[in-house]
Formats: C-alpha cells, structure tokens, sequence
C-alpha cells in the first residue's frame, strides 16, 4: 500500500572558518533543501536503461551485520574500490561526508530521502528505510552503484534513525545532466520509495533476486505508469472527469477504473509466499472477526423480534452477503455486516408491525424496499461526492460511536450474567443450614436450594472474557517485543484473535465442563428465508413504510460512506482507486434480496473495514523526534 512520494535532496557544503585564532573552532553551515519529482520511467527513458546498465556492474551487499555508522560506509566504500581501481577508499569518505577535525565520519554531505504529506496541515514524514547518497571524484570514468541491505536497522543520525537500505552512487564530476550522480541517485530513489519494492527486497534470497525485483519494477514503471499514479494519489485518480452530469455517472466511472483492477483483487493473493501468508491469516482474522458479531447481533435480533430473524438468519446472511459484496464490489476492503444501528432499527420496525397489527416480515420487506430505491436514487445522483467535505474527526467520531456500542453489548452480557445467575444468590439468601445433622437433613436442605443460582457460571463469564481479550492483544503487541524471529512474530500476531478465541473456548469447554453455561437459541428448525408478502399490506402501512424507509437510507449511506472513507484514509496508502458510488448501488442490489427473503440488512462496517486492511497490509513503524509512526 505505498504512496511514491516526492523526493527530499539535501546537500551540505565544506565548513568555512570564520575565526582560525579561536581556542573553539567555529564554523558555518550551508545546507540545501530541495524537493525533486520522482522519476518517470515514460518521458525519461534513461531512468530504465541507468537501472538495467548499472545494475551490471553494481555492488550488492546482502544483510550486513556491521552496526556501527563507520563500518558500514567502509565497507560498502570498500566494495567499491575492489570494482574500480580509480576509487579512492580515502577520497570518497572525504568527499561522501562533512569532517570535522580529527574526526572521520561526521555526517553526509547530500543524501535522497523520500517524504510523505500526512494530510494534517501540510505535515510531511521521511521514510526512514532507505537514505541515498552520491559524490563525484577526479579520475573516475564512469557512474558506479552499491546497494547495501542491513542486518537490522540502523541510526544514522535525524531523519535516519531506522535504515534498513544505503545507496551509494559514485560518478565523474563532469556528465551530462541525464548521467549525473544525482539523476542516479534519483532513479534508484523511485524504486526504493515504493514500500512493495522495499517489502520484496527484504525477502530477496540471493543478489540475482535483489536485481530482478528492481529491473522488473523498472519495467513495469515504463509499461503501466498509471498503475504508480493511482498508488501516488488515489483521490486524484478516483475524480470524475469535468463531462456533462446524467444519472449513473459516477457508477459508470467506477465501474471504469475498478474493471481494469478486478483481476488483480484475486491474483494479488496469491502471487507469492508472502502474499499467500496473508491471505490466510487475514481468512481466519476475518472469520472471527465477523462470526462473533454476528452471533452477538443474532441474539439481540431474536430478542428483539421474538425469534422472527434469529442467529441462524444472521450468519447465513452474512455468508450470502461477504461473497456477494466481495464479489461485486468497488472497495472489497470493506466487510459487509449487519450492524448495532440497523438491530435498533429492526427493534423500531418490530414494535411498529406490533401496535398496528401488521405482519412484521411484510412490514420488514416494504421498508427494506423503501430504503434500497433511496439508495439507489443516492447512487446515481452521486450524493456520495458529499463525503468529500467530512473530515478525519467525522470518521473517527462515528468509528468511536461504533466501538462504544460492541463495548456496551459486550459489558451488558456481563451483567446479564451476574443478573441471572450471580445476584439472586444474594437475595434470597440461598445457604444451607448450619445445623444439618445428618444425610436426610442435608438431602432435604438441598431439595429446597434453587437451581438459578449459579455463581460459578458468571464467574466464569468474565474469566472466558477477559481471558480472550488478555490473549489476543498480547499476541498482537507481540510485534513490538525483541522475542523469537519478526517472522515468528508477524505470524502471532496475525493469529491473534483466532488463538484466544480458540483457547478461551476449549477452556470453558472441557477445563471447566461441570460449570453450567449460557447457549444462545440457534433455532435449527426455523427457515433460512422465505418469500415475505408484503403485498398483503394495507395502503397506510405503505406510506408508514415509506417514512420509515427514507429515515432508514440516511443510516445506510451514512454508514457504508464513512466506513468507505475510514477503510480508504490516505494514511492507509492503498493503491486502487475509490468507488464509493458502485459500492452504494452494489449494498442497494444485495438489500433488496435481503428485505423479500426475510433477511437481516447490511452494509459495510466498523471496525471491520479498517481492520480488514490493517490485516492485510505490510506495517512498518518510524520513530520521528520521539513519535512512532505505523
């Protein structure tokens, strides 16, 4: 999920002494920011042939165990020499850093480093992976690379404080402009400042992998650039050309951008090891990031309407619904799950067909029918461009709203617990007498002591659910400890929810079977679906369903536009363009076969979404004046 971002060029000159008498030496600074635009591998076709023909020649070093500032640069420098006999080990030192007397590495004269705008008041960050640097030397005929990859991450100084890559490009001082040090540093930092090209290099095996990643990142640049600009700016790619309005617009230029993608959604996951590692570990996130709400849902459904949509509704439902929405839709990061707003909603409908009489699933359907039109009309008006004023304190605002209420539902099934089982204990004094005498005394207090109370099982509840929750987020922040391999650790932390479910499950299954426990009614018997006669309504209930449907379309593109813009948020870097209004009509299609087959709605959800791309995604972290960036 990179974004190439501008290039940062900063150049240090010789120190110039202003007073040689002075017992303290001082001295002047002249340093030089400059942005520079990243390479086009189109228009500038010596970017590709540099890339092919210095490659040829280059140095490689793979996994340097060196640590210290100065071994590092002596040995890369030293690399170098054995290559070329005109390189000066002495020489490229003096001219590659700024020295001070008596000592022999300082800091780089000119480095290249990539920035990131962070979309918060013209804020940028460095990527603090890779730094370039370059210098010129007498007698050198020609333009020579090394590529070091470290063992672990170095600092070398502000700006730099995690180098995993150093690039050192060696030249004549006298080239023209096209076959200057600069222009090669600059190539190669195009190639290093997308994160793919970065993440694949840190998995290159041999010198000839290292090579092939980034001449076929080259190629690629050349054949498809438009495939960079949207990783560049995905909101700017995703903007619908000044043409004359008619409705479906917007639809038909989603539809446009995603097509030519819609293969790669699929190829993506499967196109290497690393791919296939998260695909599989997002698979099992997914599953029990998604079946436990919708059992949780599913209770508070079948409470709510009696039994009418049930868990076993709601599960099939959102299998039905994840492969349709997977399948047809504009944004597949996002997950489509019926939600805590649309149980109310349903509650609202349910009492309504209760006090007018009316058959709940007829009423259910004829609001679902409503609302699905709104959304439709929604889709093709392109209402959708109206997110494009909310702001990143809207979507973290309703992201907490969606949070609080999966903390209320979870903290509510606590006290139900204690409710039920825990409290009448207390009152009504449930203990046997102290002046049992023998067994039939014992055996008739016993008689007498109520089965409702148990203490254990509510004692238990907490212990599975806290015990879950410990589980997950210390495999999670697992990530961020010096124990086993980052591979190791990647894995576990992938896992993470999958294995404290698990554990906590058998735990409460077999370590403490002789506890009575809550079920939830799955009501195997009652149907999947069935055709819901909402024809059978008298005229009002139409224009009530009607009111209620308009109310019901604002939550629904309330909803599915902000999880959008959530799952999509420029810090997130994805590289395909939006479709928010293909995603509008494709939840439209899906909730109008929902509404006539008795069905629980959905539509994309918090915190599933980002979640879902945080799964998927390649993190790093970069530490810039004491702040950790992911």
């Amino acid at each position: 999920m990179a974004s190439v971002s501008p290039i940062r060029f900063e150049q240090g000159e010789d120190p110039v002494s202003v007073n040689d008498e002075s017992k303290e030496l001082t001295t002047l600074m002249h340093t030089k920011h400059e942005k520079l635009l990243v390479k086009d591998f189109v228009s500038e076709v010596r970017g590709r042939l540099d890339v092919n023909h210095l490659l040829e020649k280059s140095v490689i070093l793979l996994d340097l165990n060196e640590s210290i500032y100065e071994e590092i640069f002596k040995r890369i420098i030293g690399e170098l020499a054995t290559r070329d006999a005109k390189i000066n080990l002495d020489a490229v030192q003096e001219a590659l850093f700024v020295q001070d007397e008596g000592t022999p590495f300082n800091s780089l004269r000119q480095t290249l480093q990539s920035i990131s705008s962070t979309g918060e008041g013209g804020m940028f960050t460095y990527d603090q992976t890779w730094v370039s640097t370059f210098c010129t030397l007498d007698g050198v005929e020609h333009r020579n690379i090394a590529i070091a990859r470290l063992h672990s991450p170095i600092n070398l100084g502000r700006t730099m404080e995690e180098i995993r890559f150093v690039i050192v490009v060696v030249g004549p001082p006298r080239e023209k402009g096209t076959k200057t040090v600069l222009e090669a540093a600059r190539t190669f930092g195009t190639l290093f400042a997308d994160i793919d090209v970065k993440q694949r290099l840190l998995l290159a095996r041999s010198v000839n992998d290292f090579k092939a990643i980034l001449i076929s990142s080259s190629d690629q640049r050349a054949q498809d650039p438009t495939h960079f600009q949207h990783k560049t700016n995905t909101g700017e790619k995703a903007n619908i050309p000044d043409t004359k309005w008619y409705p479906g617009r917007g639809i038909a230029h989603d539809f446009k951008l995603r097509i030519r993608l819609y293969a790669s959604d699929y190829y993506d996951g499967v196109k290497d090891r690393r791919a296939i590692q998260k695909t599989l570990s997002t698979t099992v996130f997914l599953f029990f990031t998604c079946l436990l709400p919708a059992i949780a849902f599913g209770v508070f459904n079948d409470e709510n309407t009696n039994g009418q949509l049930n868990v076993k509704k709601v599960i099939f439902a959102q299998a039905v619904g994840g492969i349709f929405f997977a399948i047809f839709s504009g944004q597949p990061m996002n997950i489509a799950l019926t939600s805590a707003p649309l149980a109310i909603y349903i509650k609202v409908i349910y009492t309504i067909s209760e006090s007018f009489g009316y058959d709940f699933f007829a009423m259910y359907a004829c609001v679902g029918l409503w609302c699905q039109f709104f959304l439709t009309i929604c889709a093709f008006t392109e209402a959708a461009n109206v997110m494009k004023s909310a702001t990143r304190s809207t979507e973290e605002l309703f992201g907490m709203f969606i949070v609080s209420a999966f903390h209320l539902n979870a903290f509510k099934a606590i006290y139900r617990s204690f409710q039920e089982h825990y409290f009448p204990c207390d009152e009504k004094n449930y203990t046997l007498s102290s002046n049992i005498t023998n067994m039939t005394n014992l055996s008739s207090e016993i008689e007498h002591f109520p089965t409702d109370c148990h203490r254990d099982t509510a004692i238990l509840f907490i212990i599975l659910t806290f015990g879950t929750l410990w589980i997950g987020l210390s495999l999670f922040n697992l990530r961020s400890t010096p124990y086993l391999t980052r591979g190791k650790r990647d894995i576990l932390a992938d896992y993470a929810l999958a294995v404290g479910v698990i554990v906590m499950s058998i735990v409460g299954t077999f370590v403490f079977r002789q506890v009575e426990k809550d079920v939830f009614d799955v009501r195997l018997n009652a149907p999947y679906a069935a055709i819901a006669p909402f024809w059978t309504l008298p005229l009002s209930a139409y224009f009530v369903s009607m009111g209620l449907g308009f109310s019901l379309c604002f939550l629904f593109f309330m909803d599915q536009c902000i999880v959008t813009a959530t799952a999509e948020n420029p810090q997130h870097k994805l590289k395909k363009p939006t479709a928010a209004h293909m995603d509008l009509l494709g939840v439209a299609i899906l909730n109008v076969f929902f509404s006539i087959v008795g069905m629980p709605w959905m539509h994309a959800a918090i915190p599933q979404a980002p979640l879902h791309v945080r799964a998927l995604a390649d993190i790093e972290e970069r530490v810039v004046q004491g702040r950790v960036y992911r």
